[in-house]
């Protein structure tokens, strides 16, 4: 988006000049932002539809009454990124989630890595990471101003994870011991999905990589240097949007 007014997200934005943020959300804006009349926010519905708002009065401490001053529909970068993010322990998937996000990742699918220390069983404990890891990507997605929220799907096996890679427009899959670097690999120009795969803390196993390639996945290294299992993700996704035309 390019204003650079708070964002706040709403299940619908409104096709009338005039609506109310109440909610979670209204709360938020009147009593954590404590926003005054004339001061301007963006309610956006995730989903790529915003619009710039100025509020004209606060109603109370959980809602505002906002003016529509234009709205607007933000169409998705092209080709679209869907990270592969192996699980990784502790606040670092969190952490990889967010930091991609920011950078304009478009979808993320949790990868249960054969290498991974964390497996996400089925149950509670697998639906409260998974939910966290959603919670963090909406919250990133605000942060930065985001018109669109990126899905975080049902976490995936290698064997799932191959067919997601046989559908892309393009795979790759980072490893630091590639011989061919990111810059180098072909790369989507505008349609499909182009898939990018992130290992754990101790790096995609040879038959993973082998079952990867057979596939139809590049693998690639990102440059001199080794990252974290946590930023490497951001990393290649900001490589990416200068190498397609998504940040043309």
């Amino acid at each position: 988006m390019s204003d650079t007014a708070p964002v706040f997200l709403v299940d619908t934005v409104p096709s009338g000049t005039h609506v109310v943020l109440d909610g979670p959300e209204g709360r938020h804006a009147a009593a954590v932002r404590r926003l005054q009349p004339d001061e301007e926010l963006v309610i956006a519905d995730g989903r790529g539809a915003a619009a710039l708002c100025v509020v004209e009065t606060v109603q109370s401490k959980e809602s505002l009454a906002l003016r529509v001053v234009r709205s607007w529909t933000e169409p998705q970068p092209r080709p679209r990124i869907v990270l592969a993010q192996a699980l990784i322990k502790g606040d670092r998937g969190e952490l990889a989630v967010e930091l991609a996000t920011e950078t304009g990742v478009d979808a993320i699918v949790p990868w249960r890595a054969g290498r991974s220390i964390v497996k996400w069983e089925d149950g509670p404990r697998g639906a409260k990471a998974l939910a966290r890891w959603r919670s963090t990507v909406r919250e990133a997605a605000k942060q930065s101003r985001r018109a669109w929220i990126p899905e975080v799907t049902e976490p995936a096996t290698t064997r799932q994870l191959v067919e997601l890679v046989r559908k892309s427009a393009a795979a790759v899959v980072l490893d630091a011991a590639a011989d061919t670097a990111l810059r180098d690999v072909v790369l989507p120009t505008t349609e499909g999905d182009l898939m990018l795969v992130v290992g754990p803390e101790g790096g995609i196993s040879e038959s993973e990589l082998d079952t990867l390639r057979a596939a139809g996945a590049q693998v690639a290294r990102l440059g001199p240097t080794v990252l974290r299992a946590s930023t490497a993700a951001a990393a290649a996704i900001a490589a990416l949007g200068v190498l397609t035309p998504r940040w043309r």
